[in-house]
């Protein structure tokens, strides 16, 4: 039988898996479209849309019915051969009019709910209330876990917190109401961590308008701690205490594995250090501290597996994976996030393990529509957006990718390439949409975490069920998912020190559509083996230019560096070269990820000496970051110890390190290979003096002079590295006599509280100024760099030209800027 013979006797072929998740896929996108539209528009243009939506659906249908039944569809005279005309049939057929019909009904539930919610949150005293700025007092009950953040501006580290709520009553200065609508709390100090979602409270504070788009009433400002109303409900409490359990067990691990393996089982970032979380960030490892359908799956395919171990029937089977699913669910917290996650991991999973990729496609749409119409606020949630296209990447594209990548290799290998390649493909358009980058180590990192994600949550989780009942046998589960955190914590490392980890892409729309074309190109390039094995050498010759002819072309450090102003942002971190893999760190700005890039660049391996000028945030907020693999020998601290708290926190981080601390005298001095290191300033009976004790800590600052001497004993140049020191400190030196310098690191970031005869006494020929690109404090001051200039001062800063170096070239000093 010929091929024409078959097709002929063949009948109507079957549904393709378009046609067949169509009549829910359609109605799910435009529902999740009208949402984003008509949650920035008013309740009456989502009224007016649900009407006209509801009589084209109406109209339809009737026109539908209406249709005489065996009525044979018209062709036109081309469409005369079976194939055209079973296609012309197709587009008419009464199953294309009902997919019409109901994404039209669909459009207009969805444009009716908006509109009711939209009006909810914009009517009524609330939104009056917060439109006069009123202060208030309000009862609410926590919605969702509080989302604790450090401060990372000002002198000291207050945290904050973001706190979703439902508002039961308010009261102004004149008047009560009772009422029911969603808000967001915006608090600060002490209280806040602990709060558990169900739980009442009383908060006093300042009302304001909510952000447009948003399914929020309101913003409430608070000014003090929450007042407790009410115990939460009983299955928080259980939550809670399993997490405890959790957090409890961990303490038995390294510090970083301790914070990252409760991220990993229900989400609990609340240890998670700071630089790990930036790496996570860096190599696309972040969804793994979010609780995602992944995890969902992982739990369910553990029980699976034992159920079936067990010779467990099917139903029973099915049962107790439901009952595991809703017990994690409890476990990291029933959030919306959670219960779209829930839904999310059992699509993917019952969907591949069944081997049906189309059912579930059809599936993750009715989810996604039933998902907007109870909750239309998702529909502008990147995170919604994030785990519906991770999960429809994984169902489409995955199989066919497997498919193909298990030509060339075993299928386990091809499957283990193939979801996480598939996941971050369908996820990078809105990656660009929402950051405006490109994470290209994204799916090898994954690729080399993955096996490490099952045994860390299966066996955290478990650990987490264990603890209330036998702390010990919890830890005995803890330290190998430990391990398993660790690799995790190790490959995310790694993956953020390659060069060109992540790169910069255009945002919004017009990054969208040039994504689309890149896209476009790169399949009409690879379908030809000619082009693809061209593509490929121009690739392998773009990767050789980047890692290999970059550093040589333009390498970082520069050559013979000795001081280098690392671009921390708002805040102060120095290296002073010791030698070999070995650095002088002052300061470690506000956070610990710019610092540890920046002493990664340098090669820094050791820091025999960190001297810590002031306990202000932006000079010692990263100081876990300066440390962080690396051997420090001793800490230098300023005789200040204000402001006290800040204080206390750099000494117990020290401790915990094993680090000394050390309070030296104006005359001290350290050689370290070719570089001499004296203090100048402060002494410990200094006079404290500033106005305000941001003042007085700055004054106390620690000052350094650093020279530098060839191999010959001859003298190099000179740096001095003056702290955050204020004009009363400063005329002080000038009094006591300056010494004259080469270089000159600029107190304050260049603030206006300089002394001009101090600047003048440094006769200084280049001025460094460490400064943040956007800060609220107007540095570097305008008259200040004035001066400087007028003193015969060339001033480089940090947010113009980036890291700093000191370079000594044919025994002069020079500078050497890393961008620009």
């Amino acid at each position: 039988m010929t091929a024409g013979a078959a097709d002929r006797g063949a009948g109507p072929r079957p549904e393709t898996g378009a046609t067949h998740a169509l009549p829910l896929v359609a109605p799910a996108l435009a529902s999740w479209a009208a949402a984003i539209v008509l949650l920035g528009c008013s309740a009456a243009a989502g009224a007016v849309t649900a009407v006209v939506a509801a009589v084209a659906a109406a109209t339809c249908w009737a026109a539908l019915m209406s249709r005489p039944p065996g009525a044979r569809l018209r062709t036109s005279p081309r469409a005369r051969t079976p194939g055209i005309r079973h296609r012309a049939r197709n587009m008419r057929s009464p199953g294309a009019r009902n997919v019409v019909v109901g994404t039209l009904a669909c459009l207009s539930a969805t444009a009716a709910i908006v509109a009711f919610k939209v009006h909810a949150v914009t009517s009524g005293p609330v939104p009056g209330l917060a439109a006069r700025s009123a202060s208030v007092t309000a009862d609410v009950v926590i919605t969702d876990d509080p989302r604790v953040r450090p401060h990372r501006g000002g002198v000291v580290q207050r945290d904050s917190a973001v706190v979703e709520a439902r508002m039961v009553s308010v009261t102004s200065a004149t008047e009560r109401f009772a009422v029911d609508v969603p808000i967001v709390l915006f608090g600060s100090g002490e209280g806040w961590s602990t709060l558990l979602p169900s739980q009442k409270v009383r908060v006093r504070g300042r009302l304001g308008p909510a952000e447009a788009g948003e399914l929020t009433a309101a913003v409430l400002l608070v000014r003090g701690g929450p007042e407790l109303l009410g115990d939460p409900s009983a299955a928080q409490t259980v939550a809670g205490e399993v997490r405890a359990g959790l957090r409890e067990a961990s303490d038995v691990l390294p510090p970083g594995q301790r914070g990252l393996l409760p991220g990993l089982v229900v989400g609990d970032v609340s240890r998670m250090d700071d630089q790990i979380r930036q790496d996570f960030t860096t190599a696309g490892l972040s969804h793994l501290t979010a609780v995602s359908g992944a995890n969902l799956a992982l739990i369910a395919g553990a029980v699976l597996a034992l159920a079936r171990i067990a010779g467990l029937p099917l139903p029973l089977r099915a049962l107790l994976m439901i009952v595991a699913m809703l017990g994690f669910a409890v476990v990291a917290r029933p959030s919306p996030s959670v219960l779209r996650a829930l839904v999310m991991g059992s699509i993917a999973a019952v969907a591949l393990g069944a081997g049906r990729p189309k059912d579930g496609v059809a599936v993750l749409s009715a989810t996604v529509l039933g998902l907007i119409l109870f909750d239309p606020g998702l529909a502008r949630q990147y995170g919604f957006a994030l785990s519906v296209f991770a999960t429809g990447g994984i169902l489409v594209l995955a199989p066919r990718w497997r498919e193909r990548l298990a030509e060339r290799m075993p299928m386990l290998a091809a499957e283990a390439v193939a979801v996480p390649a598939a996941a971050q493909a369908a996820v990078t358009p809105v990656l660009v949409l929402m950051s405006g980058r490109l994470d290209l180590v994204a799916v090898p990192a994954n690729l080399l975490a993955g096996p490490a994600v099952a045994p860390a949550t299966v066996l955290g989780f478990a650990a987490a069920v264990v603890a209330p009942l036998s702390m010990g046998a919890a830890q005995i589960l803890v330290h190998p998912a430990g391990w398993a955190a660790g690799w995790i914590i190790v490959v995310a490392e790694h993956a953020a020190a390659v060069p060109m980890a992540t790169i910069g892409w255009p945002g919004g729309l017009a990054g969208l559509v040039l994504l689309a074309a890149a896209a476009v190109t790169v399949w009409a390039v690879m379908r030809r083996r000619a082009y693809r094995r061209a593509a490929l050498a121009l690739l392998a010759g773009a990767l050789v230019a980047v890692l290999v002819a970059g550093p040589v072309s333009s390498p970082w450090p520069p050559p013979g560096w000795l001081l280098v102003a690392c671009d921390v942002g708002q805040g102060d971190a120095l290296a002073v070269s010791a030698g070999p893999g070995r650095a002088i760190v002052i300061d470690t700005g506000p956070e610990p990820g710019p610092v540890d890039r920046c002493l990664r660049d340098l090669d820094v391996r050791q820091v025999p000496l960190m001297v810590l000028t002031h306990p202000h945030l932006d000079h010692v907020g990263g100081l876990e970051g300066a440390m962080r693999g690396r051997a420090v020998g001793a800490a230098l601290v300023s005789p200040g110890r204000v402001p006290e708290r800040e204080s206390a926190r750099v000494s117990w981080r020290l401790r915990a390190r094993g680090v000394p601390e050390w309070v030296m005298p104006p005359g001290t001095r350290w050689r370290f290979g070719g570089a001499e290191i004296t203090v100048i300033a402060p002494s410990s009976d200094a006079p404290r003096q500033g106005p305000g004790e941001g003042a007085v800590a700055n004054n106390a600052s620690i000052v350094l002079l650093v020279r530098w001497f060839a191999p010959a004993g001859g003298l190099i140049g000179s740096a001095l590295l003056a702290g955050d020191l204020e004009t009363e400190s400063q005329a002080l030196l000038a009094r006591a006599g300056v010494p004259s310098v080469d270089v000159l690191k600029v107190p304050h970031h260049g603030s206006r509280r300089q002394d001009p005869g101090f600047l003048g006494a440094t006769r200084a020929r280049a001025a460094l100024i460490s400064v943040g690109a956007v800060n609220d404090y107007g540095h570097p001051a305008p008259l200040t760099t004035q001066r400087l200039g007028l003193l015969g001062m060339r001033v480089y800063r940090t947010d113009l030209s980036g890291d700093l170096a000191v370079t000594a070239q044919e025994g002069r000093l020079g500078i050497v800027p890393r961008k620009g």
